[in-house]
């Protein structure tokens, strides 16, 4: 029976002969992760755990290894657990990439963050930049480590803990600034006090900077599966009418217009999200919303607005926020000074996104439609849960 630095050796070699199997394990393994957890949410524990336990043996490798010759008299070969790192570097990311992918509003500043993870992401399976350019320079290699470990959490933790997008990001922001400092320790050993003090202000600062740009991260586990902005809306069936984009200040003052959108959230997850209602870059109205995962072709959720300031005309957007900030989408119209129909798509009534989209595409007219009773204030309202009946609800 071989022995276990012969074992240890053969794989080792085996792994140097063909380094490319690890990255196309890593690719196949992280994209198979998004298939199940899109399908089949219960294996997304499972899934989730496993990542997190990875995690935990990054950070205690040394510990680990260092035991391991005290009580074996054997030294774990460098070369192995170099790739293991690797491995769990590209595991982690290529788990959390296609989760961002689709969450990714692309017109916006989310999209810096998912290139950097994708970034990351080509330097995990490209061995020259990994252990030639990346490895070396510790304090990079940390910060990819930190990165990975954030992306990773923000998307474990709402699938695991059944967290808001909120309190997932505050916990996975908290997480990765206490594990980053013993790492910044390391690579920056702490021999006065004042390199003690401007470690802790470095960490903080990193950590504010997580936080005052939280809008441009993606929220990983919330997407818009369809979009609508129309002037009408069918209670019964739940579904708008022709969707706009552009109309006129008479009109729209006449009938007001729906806001729809369809949210695909985990099981079990609820969230309050947030219908921010925008002229030419300035807020009008905030009108919050309640959504519960787990429904396949997403969770229906739409806001009525009828009250509009007296200067109307301009680009409007209605950005679909977390409580926190972050943006799920965007819808987009125009409002003109002309009495003229509205302009709405000839290919349907509800805009079903592709990944990242938000709602573009071609224009032709249309008849205008009739006009809506009265209402004295904006209205939201969604979906109910099984055995309820749906109110709508005031906005603040």
């Amino acid at each position: 029976m071989p022995n276990w630095n012969s074992m240890l050796n053969r794989v080792l070699g085996l792994m140097q002969r063909y380094p490319g199997i690890i990255a196309l394990g890593g690719f196949i393994s992280g994209v198979g992760s998004f298939i199940l957890v899109d399908r089949q949410a219960g294996l997304a524990n499972w899934i989730a755990v496993v990542m997190l336990l990875s995690w935990v043996w990054l950070m205690v490798e040394n510990s680990v290894v260092s035991l391991f010759r005290k009580t074996f008299g054997k030294e774990v070969p460098q070369g192995l657990l170099r790739y293991g790192t690797q491995m769990i570097h590209q595991e982690s990311l290529f788990f959390v990439l296609p989760f961002f992918f689709v969450t990714t509003t692309w017109n916006s500043g989310q999209a810096a963050f998912t290139a950097l993870l994708g970034a990351a992401g080509l330097i995990s399976i490209i061995d020259p930049l990994y252990y030639r350019w990346l490895a070396p320079r510790r304090w990079l290699f940390m910060a990819l480590h930190t990165l990975t470990l954030f992306a990773a959490l923000l998307t474990a933790l709402p699938i695991i803990l059944h967290l808001t997008t909120t309190q997932s990001y505050k916990l996975a922001l908290g997480i990765a600034m206490l594990l980053s400092f013993p790492s910044l320790a390391s690579s920056f050993p702490i021999n006065t006090w004042r390199r003690g003090v401007a470690l802790v202000l470095v960490t903080l600062a990193a950590g504010g900077a997580g936080w005052m740009l939280r809008s441009w991260v993606p929220p990983a586990t919330l997407w818009l599966t369809e979009v609508a902005v129309s002037t009408t809306f069918d209670n019964k069936t739940r579904t708008p009418g022709d969707t706009i984009r552009q109309i006129s200040a008479s009109q729209l003052r006449r009938e007001g217009l729906y806001a729809y959108t369809s949210i695909n959230a985990p099981r079990g997850l609820e969230e309050r999200i947030y219908h921010v209602w925008r002229r030419d870059g300035e807020e009008v109205d905030r009108i919050a919303l309640d959504i519960h995962g787990g429904r396949k072709e997403g969770y229906r959720a739409w806001t009525h607005k009828r009250n509009f300031p007296p200067e109307v005309a301009g680009r409007w957007q209605v950005r679909v926020l977390t409580e926190d900030g972050q943006m799920i989408g965007v819808l987009r119209f125009e409002v003109t000074d002309s009495d003229q129909p509205a302009v709405t798509r000839p290919d349907g009534r509800i805009i079903k996104l592709k990944p990242g989209g938000d709602g573009g595409g071609d224009e032709a007219p249309a008849a205008d439609a009739a006009p809506a009773e009265a209402e004295p204030e904006e209205k939201q309202q969604q979906e109910p849960a099984p055995g309820s009946q749906p109110a709508p609800a005031q906005a603040p």
